[in-house]
């Protein structure tokens, strides 16, 4: 197997028990990720995907959706831990990992398709993750939001080859003379990052053996640790097409999220 698309799916959420189960628009969120998982897998040459849960309800949930899943240990310190498991429990170890979220159910397809394109591309990519370019309307927003939740929205900057040199809960790049900028830029140069990543599955188990980063503890973002650890990270470009107003969701958090995700589905259709 060259590529495995893992989905971590815990039922017990402190801010929402059950969430993975949660209907959106009359089907399970888990059911949602996992078909937009397979609709991706699909477009590649030996490319799986499989659910990695702790919990028999969301087990018993896929064996009675024929979705393939494993169980992963309850003790499982984070979300990557529990998808290194999993890509260990597979009769053949994968070379590339993707870590689809499970309470992700707006993540475009072709989202993760970039992602895994990146690493045929050049297998000597080791980890991937995309990144939106913000329109002006878009950093305005962003901005705005920040007011309110000022760690919500991660931007990156990174090479021409697309290696990151930073993320930030901060907006980066600093706009000097923004007016100027503005007049001659149609898209702004800030770079919002999407929650989605891939590894090489020996970058993917050196990660997990390494201490928080000095960085990471401070923003609060994992990707830093590997950055501090000469670990590169390819930012691959992508965009939501004609479904734009979805850059606006992230995943689920809480049950009133699922009534936004309904809202965005009805007035813009599924992806």
């Amino acid at each position: 197997m060259k590529t495995l698309i893992v989905i971590p799916a815990r039922y017990g959420s402190t801010r929402f028990p059950g969430k993975p189960l949660a209907k959106i628009a009359g089907k399970e969120m888990l059911l949602r990720v996992w078909e937009n998982a397979c609709k991706a897998a699909a477009k590649f040459d030996s490319c799986e995907a499989v659910v990695a849960t702790d919990d028999d309800r969301i087990m018993d949930f896929c064996k009675a959706n024929n979705i393939r899943a494993v169980m992963t240990s309850v003790n499982c310190p984070t979300g990557t831990d529990r998808v290194i498991e999993a890509a260990e429990k597979m009769q053949e170890f994968p070379e590339f990992v993707v870590n689809l979220q499970g309470d992700n159910p707006l993540c475009p397809t072709w989202f993760v398709e970039a992602v895994i394109s990146e690493y045929y591309k050049n297998d000597r990519v080791e980890t991937v993750t995309p990144v939106v370019n913000l329109s002006w309307e878009d950093l305005d927003n962003l901005r705005a939001h920040k007011k309110t939740t000022p760690f919500s929205g991660t931007t990156a900057v990174f090479n021409a080859e697309g290696d990151a040199f930073y993320f930030s809960k901060n907006i980066i790049p600093a706009i000097r003379k923004e007016d100027k900028v503005r007049e001659a830029m149609d898209m702004s140069p800030v770079y919002r990052q999407v929650g989605l990543y891939g590894y090489r599955l020996d970058v993917l188990r050196k990660i997990a053996k390494l201490p928080e980063g000095i960085y990471e503890k401070l923003e609060g973002l994992e990707q830093l640790r590997w950055i501090e650890n000469g670990i590169k990270v390819r930012c691959v470009k992508v965009d939501y097409r004609e479904f734009k107003k979805m850059s606006a969701l992230s995943g689920v958090d809480s049950p009133e999220d699922i009534a936004r995700v309904e809202e965005a589905l009805a007035e813009l259709g599924e992806f």
